[in-house]
């Protein structure tokens, strides 16, 4: 019996989707039903400078200085970037270079934290939030270093002000978080569902929209549930459950399947009057936001058959990875664990590397199990199609393969290379063993490369 057979669910092809997409196995049951848990802080954190898109923070703090708790320790380097805070009360050692998810080791402040402190917050200020203005509003969500934290880590503030022109009229919050494994967004609907309808109605009351809709698969029935004990009785905030497909969680899948609106190639979803966060954002905004505080620590699943202890936990921004996997009862390699999931996410380069506010979960495999997931040997293609079925964005990633291999990239313009967001449906499918997405990514990079450096 599949791990997923406990989820069925007779109505779900009645429910709304998008085309195509493909149906993994969705092995939320390591941690679904655990309750949000914190974990001790760590002797040390290392909160990296640059842990958004944009310019990094610009530090505010010296080695040898003291810190709070929730003070401000780095602050934005203009509009697209984000300020930081202290994640525990202690004193900053040094700013040195340390690893990094993804492998370059980038500048971060090292904090030894106070071990006799009781670590509560000590920075902050009650904010009227419907006293303020919109712009009032806008500094405050900057001030609070809040950023996208289902993974893009795009600073908030700059998606509360889109270009002129865009009038929004729904605000779509994504609850769907269709990556197997992960449970981050499906236990804050649970567990914090208050702040959740809170931070909804902040967006709404900053992008003058009239409606918002929180948007959820049907493998996460009990989070929906959650939700509607708490809306607001004038119906300007509703919840929809969609069929539970991967990948339903991308912003341009969840407009089509809630909305039925398409956001046009290269344009952003406010260009059809949509504004779209991830659930983990918007439980910050309306945790911290009335508190004036800023984003110090977040929810993480770690999550997999490689760990003893599986669960959704609290840790402060900059913990490092081995402080936690050792919590949890993991002594091994860094190469069989994933930052975020099987779809989309990456291997881990290091043990070392501290968590920052992007990073919402861990798959953790067992050697025999990564083992078995890592493709030997590839074929050519055979042009069976199955890729080109499965992708969500209705391309032809065979072809762009093909171009790819053979370095082709400017080419690969003409089959719109940029409209793929590298959900992975084309390398999930493909029988040939063709890692499609990988190509994808170093294609892009280099088509970027190659136009910079042309007359």
């Amino acid at each position: 019996m599949s791990s997923t057979a406990h989820t069925f669910r007779p109505l779900s092809i009645f429910r709304k989707s998008f085309s195509q997409g493909i149906h993994p196995a969705e092995n939320k049951h390591y941690t679904e039903h655990k309750p949000i848990e914190r974990l001790p802080f760590p002797s040390e954190l290392y909160v990296l400078l640059s842990q958004h898109a944009g310019k990094p923070a610009v530090p505010l703090v010296k080695p040898g200085q003291e810190v709070v708790r929730g003070e401000p320790i780095a602050r934005a380097d203009g509009f697209v970037s984000a300020p930081l805070h202290a994640p525990a009360t202690g004193v900053v050692k040094r700013i040195d270079l340390v690893p990094t998810s993804k492998g370059p080791r980038k500048e971060a402040m090292v904090i030894q934290v106070y071990p006799g402190e009781t670590q509560e917050v000590l920075y902050g200020q009650d904010r009227d939030i419907e006293a303020m203005s919109k712009q009032e509003l806008i500094q405050a969500v900057q001030d609070s270093g809040l950023v996208g934290l289902g993974g893009a880590a795009f600073p908030t503030h700059v998606k509360l002000s889109p270009p002129e022109g865009h009038v929004i009229d729904t605000v779509l919050i994504n609850g769907c978080e269709c990556e197997p494994y992960l449970t981050t967004d499906q236990r804050l609907m649970i567990d914090q569902a208050a702040d959740l309808v809170e931070g909804t109605k902040i967006l709404m009351k900053i992008l003058g929209a009239p409606r918002a809709i929180i948007g959820t698969e049907d493998n996460k029935i009990e989070s929906a549930e959650a939700i509607r004990k708490v809306l607001p009785a004038d119906g300007t905030i509703t919840v929809q459950v969609v069929r539970t497909k991967y990948p339903q969680g991308a912003e341009k899948m969840l407009a089509k399947a809630l909305v039925n609106r398409e956001i046009p190639s290269g344009q952003y979803p406010s260009s059809v009057g949509l504004a779209v966060f991830n659930v983990a954002t918007t439980v910050e905004l309306g945790q911290l936001l009335p508190k004036g505080q800023g984003v110090i620590e977040r929810v993480v699943t770690i999550t997999g058959p490689g760990v003893d202890k599986p669960g959704n936990y609290i840790v402060p921004i900059g913990t490092p990875l081995r402080f936690i996997m050792k919590k949890l009862g993991y002594e091994g390699s860094a190469k069989h664990l994933i930052t975020g999931g099987p779809m989309m996410g990456d291997t881990v380069s290091s043990l070392d590397v501290p968590i920052t506010k992007g990073c919402g979960g861990f798959l953790v495999l067992t050697p025999q199990q990564f083992e078995e997931n890592t493709l030997s040997e590839r074929f050519p293609c055979i042009s069976c199609g199955s890729c080109v079925d499965a992708c969500p964005m209705h391309l032809n990633p065979a072809q762009l393969g093909k171009l790819a291999a053979k370095r082709m990239y400017l080419e690969m313009d003409k089959y719109h290379l940029f409209d793929c967001f590298e959900c992975g449906c084309c390398s999930y499918v493909c029988p040939a063993g063709i890692p499609l997405v990988q190509y994808f990514r170093v294609s892009k990079k280099m088509n970027r490369e190659m136009k910079a450096a042309a007359p």
